[in-house]
């Protein structure tokens, strides 16, 4: 019994750099404000104003994407947004493959993505980052595609379960 694990996070230094930076403005307007009339709030609210735009700001930094593939199929979860793992059992799916895509154009950007304001055909998309990812085509006509940091990985633990898929399809 193989499995496959991987976890991401968003961590990529064009993110850092853009939170720091979306920070620094309201960080700015409000320190300038409290500095040319110091009635306008208390020093308590002004720590807590802070408090809240770096928390808000750093937010993003819990969210993490964990994929399981296993004997009983593959799994899924994106906290905050799943606090359980969502399965997708090896009967369910029709193919499971290793492609590269784009998130911009092809699913509107990275996290959970798709559906209703984007092109349907394409199915859902949940990434983190990169390129690559796990497409699934279900048996129900939905596509689902999970990104991956290790594609070697996973082409070789999707070929390991291969015949799990063309079991249940003779079925």
């Amino acid at each position: 019994m193989r499995i496959f694990k991987e976890e991401q996070r968003f961590n990529q230094l064009w993110i850092i750099i853009l939170l720091i930076v979306s920070m620094l403005v309201p960080l700015g307007i409000i320190t300038g404000i409290y500095l040319k009339n110091p009635d306008t709030f208390t020093s308590l609210e002004l720590l807590l104003i802070i408090g809240i735009i770096i928390i808000a700001s750093g937010i993003i930094f819990l969210f993490k994407l964990t994929t399981r593939i296993d004997e009983f199929g593959i799994h899924y979860k994106f906290f905050p947004f799943h606090v359980r793992y969502k399965t997708l059992a090896w009967d369910q799916i029709d193919k499971a493959y290793v492609r590269k895509y784009n998130a911009l154009t092809e699913y509107g950007g990275w996290g959970i993505k798709g559906g209703k304001l984007w092109s349907k055909s394409k199915g859902t998309s949940i990434n983190v980052s990169g390129d690559i990812g796990i497409q699934l085509e279900l048996k129900n006509g939905k596509k689902i595609l999970v990104g991956t940091q290790n594609e070697n990985d996973a082409k070789n633990i999707l070929a390991t379960y291969k015949l799990k898929i063309k079991k249940e399809q003779d079925v």
